[in-house]
């Protein structure tokens, strides 16, 4: 398993055959290298977006379209952008799971909203946001998407046991750094975490550094971007 960080909350995760693109915004993101593109995107067989903020999903109808490749997605998300994009998408709901070969994909809660800015520069509802557990390889992933602590964290951690969290952490939108910490001793039993939504503007933290202090029994791992983790 391959988990590639592309900056922000951006993520390509290789996983039982599959390649997924975790919020792909790449092309505007400041943090990204565009002459990385196509390494970013290649092989991709799907997208995963836990919401529809441009920072996470804007490159996403871009990337199915040219790739033929389906948008896994909440449920009205999904339906609009099949009836005003035609693009393929798949959408459920928290507590659906979506199998994808040898992978399984679980729609989990997440604590923030979620809206897209296409229609005449105004937000338009996105459906909930959300976070995944993805399932396969003898691992589970915890992608928390943009939230805040959560009380629902609690029987998350304990039903699914995930050993890797990709945790938000940057403060003012999202968790900061201490409040990911403090989600990841009470809530989870992490071998492997790795942090993202920091250090992409100067609003966000610039460092990851107080969640490795915080954490000293876990392996709190800070990927350059397109920087790749083997497990």
């Amino acid at each position: 398993m391959k988990i590639t960080w592309l900056g922000h909350s951006s993520f390509r995760i290789e996983i039982g055959g599959q390649v997924l693109l975790v919020d792909p915004w790449l092309d505007g993101n400041p943090v990204f290298p565009m002459e990385r593109y196509s390494d970013a995107v290649a092989g991709a067989t799907h997208i995963l977006l836990t919401h529809g903020h441009g920072d996470h999903a804007s490159n996403s109808l871009a990337i199915a379209k040219k790739d033929r490749i389906p948008i896994l997605c909440i449920h009205e998300l999904s339906d609009y952008w099949t009836a005003t994009e035609g693009v393929e998408t798949v959408g459920f709901g928290k507590g659906g799971t979506i199998t994808l070969g040898d992978v399984k994909v679980t729609m989990v809660n997440a604590s923030h909203s979620s809206s897209i800015d296409f229609a005449g520069g105004r937000p338009t509802y996105a459906g909930s946001e959300a976070g995944f557990m993805i399932a396969g390889e003898e691992h589970t992933i915890y992608v928390s998407g943009d939230t805040d602590i959560m009380a629902d964290m609690d029987w998350m951690g304990d039903y699914h046991k995930p050993d890797i969290g990709i945790l938000c952490c940057g403060g003012h939108y999202t968790m900061d750094m201490d409040r990911a910490a403090y989600a990841a001793k009470r809530y989870f039993a992490f071998k492997t975490i790795i942090p993202c939504h920091y250090k992409t503007f100067p609003i966000l933290a610039p460092s990851a550094q107080p969640l490795v202090d915080a954490l000293p029994d876990v392996n709190v791992l800070t990927p350059d971007v397109m920087e790749t983790v083997e497990f």
